[in-house]
């Protein structure tokens, strides 16, 4: 009851594109006040100077080493931090969809877990010499592991149950590797790094990250939206859309692979986030119902607006000390997911 409530509020274009409207000022303001956030001296006239300086409007008159904190550490880092929200949450609606499952997220096809592999053969045993990055490390593993998991689907004959289960076999699989990796292999200090990125970490954020990860990003929500309609027929199930004129395995295989890129790009940047593809989604479709061409952009920005609070306050609660982003995800994830489970059960 409370979701047709809230589907109708918006329910008219105008009110929709008003709340468009007013959540890209949100984000934009959360950006702005996010990056005045932060350890050193600077006050929030500098950081703004810094920015404008490097937009081309006046000189900031700061050294150098401010304006590297501003422009080259706090702006990307941001910037990385909404893209990871905006990605993660867009993967979260996708997979719901199409599983059919409100408890599906981007990491049920085993991506995260793979790319952690990749990330740790890099980092631990020095796979690549040195050629291959962590982050390009992480992304090959997240492709490996989307790989094997389609073709574990697809030998069990395919159907969304049997995507989850493989998903679940994949899962398993690369997390026993990379425990397997970091208990033989890794000192004190490389299981340290190691585990701190398995949690989720933007602090090595920088402009070649937000480029990849936001085209990534930008590029998944255009083929999104152009199968919307597809997935409110998927709402029904595999029977239903196909009598709707829908090519249940093209749209399917097509929007698997967007959600598998899109989650490899983010986990080999900034590591392994969870609970934002779970709750954000809900979140989103509260205040807009569940037709997907209005679902997808507002939580793609409700995603973007909470995952820049989330990095504000994990490097700022216990500064100078950072806590991983995934465990303030967690942290506040958890009591959304009960909450989730709780309403399910009620509308039984």
């Amino acid at each position: 009851m409370t979701a047709t409530v809230s589907a109708t509020r918006f329910d008219s274009k105008p009110l929709f594109a008003g709340l468009l409207a007013s959540g890209f000022v949100l984000l934009a303001l959360s950006i702005a006040i996010a990056i005045t956030f932060g350890p050193a001296s600077l006050s929030v006239g500098d950081v703004y100077a810094v920015v404008l300086e490097h937009w081309g409007l006046g000189t900031s008159g700061v050294s150098r080493i401010k304006d590297g904190i501003v422009w080259e550490l706090r702006l990307p880092r941001t910037l990385l931090a909404a893209i990871c929200g905006a990605g993660l949450a867009l993967c979260g609606a996708i997979m719901q969809s199409l599983l059919r499952n409100p408890l599906a997220d981007p990491f049920v096809l085993g991506i995260s877990s793979g790319a952690s592999t990749g990330a740790v053969l890099v980092l631990v045993l020095g796979i690549g010499a040195g050629s291959i990055s962590l982050s390009m490390g992480a992304f090959t593993g997240a492709v490996l592991s989307f790989t094997l998991v389609m073709l574990l689907a697809a030998g069990a004959g395919g159907g969304t149950a049997r995507v989850i289960l493989a998903g679940v076999a994949g899962t398993q699989l690369f997390s026993a590797l990379t425990s397997f990796i970091v208990i033989s292999s890794a000192d004190a200090e490389q299981t340290r790094g190691v585990l701190f990125w398995l949690l989720g970490s933007l602090s090595g954020a920088d402009w070649s990250d937000v480029t990849l990860c936001g085209a990534a990003t930008v590029l998944g929500i255009v083929v999104c939206l152009a199968h919307a309609s597809a997935m409110d027929a998927f709402t029904f199930g595999n029977s239903a859309a196909a009598s709707l004129g829908v090519s249940v395995r093209r749209v399917r295989i097509t929007l698997l692979t967007v959600t598998a890129l899109i989650t490899a790009a983010l986990v080999s940047a900034a590591g392994a986030i969870g609970f934002v593809g779970l709750v954000l989604p809900h979140a989103a479709r509260f205040l807009v119902g569940a037709r997907h061409s209005r679902l997808l952009p507002a939580t793609a920005l409700t995603g973007a607006i909470f995952m820049v609070w989330v990095d504000a306050i994990a490097r700022t609660l216990f500064a100078p000390q950072e806590v991983p982003v995934g465990v303030v995800t967690a942290l506040i994830g958890v009591p959304a997911f009960a909450l989730i489970l709780f309403r399910m059960r009620s509308s039984q």
